[in-house]
């Protein structure tokens, strides 16, 4: 896929709409890659002389929640860029100045309009800008206002950063060094569930942990179909919160085995403490594996305090967003940007 690159356009003297990826549990902002890549494309557009509007989100609001405020993030970014902030009115919009040639929006997801794609919410977001530029992998996989709608009213381009995900996923597609595996944890039953069965077709194993190795059903079905993957599919101790001792010695058995290792998800219920056998997955993929790439919140949240994510070649943005794009799906943020 071909996408149309910010860094191939002028945008001296031009107000950028950027769209970033803000949405982070963590509080410690200098570790989170997601913030970290973003403030690295807004430093860039700053020295082009530009002037950066930054729409994001962060959380699931139902309404106007306080701590998902992105308040603290723009602080931290005033404080990295050594300038002040201060609140402000921007257009419609309400969002902080940050320093002469930063503005920075309140979480868009305040707005029920973003999720829903609405036409006219995404015609009031383009009249902020001159050009759009989406960085944000991590929610290029739904097709919101920000992310989609607002392409339709403005000259719209690739980030840095989403042109780097796109790039180096796509090479695992094309051209991955086998074996090849993949290892699904965590919860989100409903969006992951879906995508085992999809990488099963381009993986030469598939790993299943956390609580979706608990829905049996569409599992069975894939794990007798040999002419795909092999599926192995932790057994869960439902009062431990963790998948077993010999689901683990498996699990690691595979991984020595492989030269890929695309991991998203972690093996126990980390908000309970069951940190052992996400821990010993990630000791065994940065000692064993040749090339590793790891996305996901929880799993990078956690694998950052236990100063792990160097150890990964590659540390994707996305969660979702990488299974989905792994999976052969189509992330509208991207089509739109093709060609």
């Amino acid at each position: 896929m071909k996408l149309r690159e910010l860094t191939n356009i002028n945008v001296a003297e031009k107000r950028i709409l950027l769209r970033c990826d803000f949405d982070t549990p963590s509080h410690s902002f200098h570790n989170d890659l997601r913030v970290v890549s973003s403030l690295d494309t807004i430093n860039y557009l700053l020295s082009k002389k530009s002037t950066v509007v930054v729409v994001s989100h962060r959380g699931r609001p139902k309404g106007k929640e306080e701590e998902l405020s992105l308040f603290p993030i723009a602080s931290y970014i005033a404080t990295e860029l050594k300038t002040s902030t201060h609140p402000v009115n921007i257009g419609e919009f309400s969002g902080w100045q940050v320093g002469e040639s930063l503005l920075i929006l309140e979480n868009i997801r305040f707005f029920k309009e973003e999720e829903e794609n609405n036409e006219t919410f995404s015609r009031k977001l383009s009249a902020l800008g001159d050009l759009y530029v989406n960085d944000a992998f991590a929610s290029s996989h739904r097709k919101s206002a920000s992310i989609v709608g607002i392409t339709s009213f403005l000259p719209s381009y690739a980030g840095p950063r989403l042109i780097l995900e796109a790039i180096t996923l796509s090479k695992i597609i094309d051209s991955p060094k086998r074996p090849l595996t993949i290892i699904i944890g965590g919860s989100k039953i409903e969006t992951k569930l879906p995508l085992v069965e999809k990488m099963h077709h381009f993986a030469d194993y598939v790993l299943v942990g956390g609580e979706i190795a608990e829905q049996d059903k569409i599992l069975l079905r894939i794990q007798h179909d040999r002419k795909k993957a092999i599926l192995l599919v932790a057994d869960v101790t439902p009062e431990k919160d963790d998948i077993t001792q010999k689901s683990l010695e498996n699990f690691i058995q595979v991984i020595k085995n492989s030269k890929t290792v695309v991991w998203n998800g972690p093996m126990g219920f980390l908000e309970k403490g069951k940190t052992f056998t996400t821990f010993r997955i990630a000791e065994e993929i940065s000692d064993k594996v040749s090339y590793s790439v790891v996305g996901g919140g929880d799993t990078l949240s956690f694998l950052s305090k236990k100063n792990l994510l160097d150890d990964f070649t590659f540390v994707s943005s996305g969660g979702g967003a990488m299974l989905e794009f792994l999976s052969g799906g189509k992330l509208p943020g991207l089509e739109i940007l093709s060609g």
